[in-house]
C-alpha cells in the first residue's frame, strides 16, 4: 500500500527551492513513492474532536520554472497520514504553538509526527542549548538589565538576543560600555517584560557559524559553515553570509555526541545544532535547514538518510 505524507510549512508559492529543505524532503519521498498531501496553511484544527486541516494533493519537481502541482483541498483527519512532517518556520508564536496542539492531538489519534510535537512544545531553540553545560559558551537569560549589564561587564564584548529569533534577526553585538546598550535591551526585552539572551561573542565566528545535522541523534558527515561577509558579524546565509561545505570535525562529534541521544530520545528526528568554535549556540528542532547546500557541496543524500530513517519506524 502507497505510504502517506502530509507536510506542514510555510507557503510553497513562496519557497527557494535551491536551499529550502522541506522541499528536498519532499523530492526524496515522492522519488519513494509516497503519496504527498500539502496542508493548506492555516486549516488546521478540529472537527468532531478528530485532528485535522485541509489537505491537497501534490506533486513536485525540482524546476524553478515551476515546482509543485497541488489538487483540490480537503478536509481530511491527519491520522489518515503515514507520516505528518511539521515544517513550519518560527517565530514560535501562538500559532505555531496552537498548531502543534493540533498535530499532537494527532500523534494521540495515530498519526506518527517528525519532529515529535512534544519537543516542539517544549524546547525552545535558544534554550535547549543550555541543557548540555558543556557545550555552550557563557550565556545569561534574564529580563533585566541591570544582569545583562554585569554580564556584559564580565565578558566585555557580547550577543544579545530575542529567544524566538531566526535567520540572525534581532541579534545584537555589543559591549560593556557601549552607549546603545540600554536601548538594545530595551528593543529585546520590551522594557523588561520578555525574556532576552546574552552570550559571550566568540571572535571565532569569523571561520564561520557551522549547521550540524542529526538524523535520530545521529550527525551526517559534513556540515555547513556560514561565514560573515564584509562588515557583517552574523553568519546566516539570511543575513548575507556565505555557505562552505566541510567535514565535521573531532569537536562536532563531540557535541553531537552528547546532545544527539537526548533528542533521539524526546523524538526530535532531525536536528540543526549551530557551533561557533567548539561552542554548541542553539539546537534547532522546528525546521532545520541546509540539507540542500551540504549535498550539493559533499554528494550527500541527507532526505534519504532521513527518510531510510522515517520508514524504519519509531526511534
Amino acid at each position: 500500500m502507497q505510504r502517506r505524507l502530509a507536510v506542514v510549512m510555510d507557503p510553497i508559492e513562496s519557497i527557494k527551492i535551491v536551499k529550502d529543505s522541506t522541499f528536498a524532503m519532499l523530492l526524496e519521498a515522492q522519488r519513494r513513492g509516497w503519496a504527498l498531501h500539502y496542508v493548506v496553511p492555516g486549516s488546521l484544527g478540529f472537527r468532531g474532536g478528530v485532528a485535522g486541516g485541509r489537505l491537497a494533493a501534490l506533486s513536485v519537481q525540482d524546476d524553478k520554472a515551476g515546482w509543485f502541482q497541488l489538487g483540490e483541498a480537503t478536509w481530511r483527519p491527519l491520522a489518515e497520514m503515514d507520516q505528518v512532517l511539521m515544517r513550519k518556520d518560527p517565530p514560535v508564536d501562538a500559532d505555531f504553538l496552537h498548531d502543534t496542539q493540533v498535530l499532537a492531538a494527532a500523534q494521540r489519534q495515530g498519526a506518527a509526527v517528525t519532529n515529535d510535537p512534544a519537543g516542539l512544545l517544549e524546547l525552545n531553540e535558544k534554550l535547549a542549548a543550555l541543557m548540555f553545560p558543556a557545550c555552550v559558551p557563557p550565556t545569561l537569560v534574564s529580563r533585566e538589565a541591570a544582569e545583562f549589564k554585569a554580564f556584559a561587564a564580565e565578558h566585555g564584548e557580547v550577543v544579545l538576543k530575542t529567544l524566538d529569533g531566526m535567520g540572525g534577526r534581532s541579534i545584537f553585538r555589543s559591549r560593556h560600555g557601549d552607549p546603545n546598550f540600554n536601548v538594545i535591551l530595551e528593543t529585546l526585552t520590551a522594557d523588561g517584560r520578555h525574556l532576552a539572551m546574552a552570550q559571550r561573542f566568540l571572535p571565532e565566528i569569523a571561520d564561520g557559524d557551522k549547521r550540524v545535522l542529526l538524523v535520530d541523534g545521529e550527525p551526517v558527515s559534513h556540515c555547513l559553515a556560514r561565514i560573515p561577509q564584509g562588515t557583517e558579524f552574523r553568519g546566516n546565509l539570511a543575513a548575507g553570509g556565505r555557505g562552505e561545505v566541510r567535514p565535521l570535525t573531532e569537536r562536532d562529534r563531540e557535541i553531537a555526541a552528547i546532545v544527539g541521544p537526548e533528542m533521539k530520545r524526546r523524538g526530535m528526528r532531525f536536528v540543526g545544532l549551530d557551533v561557533i568554535g567548539g561552542h554548541l549556540t542553539e539546537v534547532n528542532v522546528t525546521s532545520p535547514t541546509c540539507i540542500r547546500e551540504i549535498d550539493a557541496g559533499a554528494g550527500l543524500n541527507i532526505a534519504g538518510t532521513l527518510f531510510d530513517a522515517l520508514e524504519r519506524g519509531p526511534t
